[in-house]
């Protein structure tokens, strides 16, 4: 599978052709065979509301994991709080992804864990003003998967249910470890959880040097930007054909 938007697009179709609803963390047991896409927002909010668009044109809602301690966004700002607003407003849902590697002193350790999910949950509640019901983790350890946290009211996507009872399949470091297409085509497994990363997606196919070394361009262009925005006739500085 090509790590294009029609790829995915092609991915949806057969997902709807053999007969999986899409589904969330919630009212998945609704369903005889469905299907939870997920999306890890990783590094890039841009990207994911390019994957939210191009689902919601295909009548499809997934679910978006943002970040609180990322380095590359911040979800308190009003740029990007407008593209979580803009997600969530085409019907998606967004969630709490989690990374245990930011608390070194608890690492490994469940129930410190849990305290620190729990205080992470309650400020993207804060900050989206609406209750956050899913979390998933980014970079967990094998104590912390074994462990399958359990958090009242909250589901963890990475729990025994949905990460060894349904087919759990990934594109991560853009690499299907298993033939996603076969075996959505083979009908083999009557639920599904799909996790995509929307960082790797562009209308052509291209190379992880390609991907990453656009993404470094990018944000070149997106720190003159924000500097331009809080920094007094920044052009007097340094022009903008000069910013390279």
């Amino acid at each position: 599978m090509k790590f294009t938007f029609d790829s995915y697009q092609e991915l949806l179709e057969l997902l709807d052709e053999n007969g999986y609803k899409t589904a969330d963390y919630h009212n998945w047991n609704q369903y005889d065979r469905c299907v939870i896409l997920r999306h890890d927002i990783d590094t890039d909010l841009q990207k994911a509301l390019e994957m939210a668009e191009l689902e919601y044109q295909y009548g499809v809602k997934s679910t978006y994991f943002v970040l609180l301690t990322s380095n590359f966004y911040n979800l308190y700002s009003k740029r990007n709080k407008k593209i979580i607003n803009e997600i969530q407003d085409m019907g998606h849902a967004v969630g709490l992804h989690f990374d245990e590697m930011e608390y070194p002193e608890d690492m490994g350790n469940a129930d410190k864990i849990a305290e620190d999910i729990v205080k992470e949950l309650k400020v993207l509640t804060e900050i989206l003003g609406i209750n956050i019901k899913v979390f998933s983790y980014h970079r967990p350890t094998k104590t912390i998967l074994d462990a399958d946290i359990k958090i009242q009211g909250v589901m963890n996507s990475y729990g025994n249910l949905f990460f060894k009872q349904f087919k759990y399949l990934s594109d991560s470091r853009m690499c299907w470890r298993e033939p996603v297409l076969d075996i959505i085509h083979g009908g083999t497994y009557p639920q599904l959880q799909i996790l995509t990363h929307p960082f790797w997606y562009h209308d052509e196919a291209r190379s992880m040097k390609e991907v990453i070394y656009e993404f470094l361009s990018r944000a070149n262009m997106e720190r003159y930007d924000n500097l331009n925005d809080n920094f007094t006739n920044l052009r007097d500085v340094i022009d903008l054909e000069e910013r390279l």
